[in-house]
């Protein structure tokens, strides 16, 4: 069985006239339109990394640790742990 090599080579060159035609096509058509506004998307995402560090501290003190888990929202917390981390040895 012999393939003939002409519809074969035509085949081909049809396909490559019609992704010519779409990138063309996709030029002119082209018109991105964003569902979320870039402003939107990182106010989106810092609120993702104040919540993630939030419930992260919880754990680490509240669960991990032996303290309580509310006890992160207190400024004497922090400057306890501050004064550990900077202490003098």
């Amino acid at each position: 069985m012999a393939v003939n090599e002409s519809s074969r080579e035509a085949f081909k060159l049809q396909q490559k006239e019609q992704k010519e035609e779409q990138k063309h096509a996709g030029k002119e058509k082209k018109i991105r339109l964003r569902l979320i506004p870039i402003w939107l998307r990182l106010i989106i995402v810092l609120a993702l990394i104040v919540m993630s560090t939030t419930i992260g501290a919880a754990v680490g003190y509240g669960v991990l640790g032996d303290g309580k888990v509310f006890d992160i929202f207190d400024m004497s917390t922090w400057t306890h742990t501050i004064d550990l981390v900077q202490k003098e040895k």
